[in-house]
């Protein structure tokens, strides 16, 4: 059963999915947030104090993790 999201909006009208918070960053948004390598941006997945999550071949790095270890760089 496929999703439709003007359905959703039309019941909610507070769901939008533009705006909904995200919870996990991809490897490549946090190459762009770091403005380095994405090649890096994967180095950095195994060593750092951030929690990844794998699903297969993807990767998704927990927001509120990345960006905590972000802040204390700071």
């Amino acid at each position: 059963m496929a999703v439709n999201f003007q359905e959703i909006s039309k019941a909610d009208s507070n769901y939008n999915p533009e705006t909904r918070e995200k919870k996990t960053y991809s490897v490549q948004e946090i190459a762009e947030i770091l403005e380095i390598s994405r090649s890096k941006a994967y180095e950095l997945c195994q060593h750092a104090d951030f929690k990844v999550i794998r699903l297969g071949r993807i990767i998704r790095i927990s927001k509120a993790s990345f960006d905590s270890w972000f802040d204390s760089l700071l």
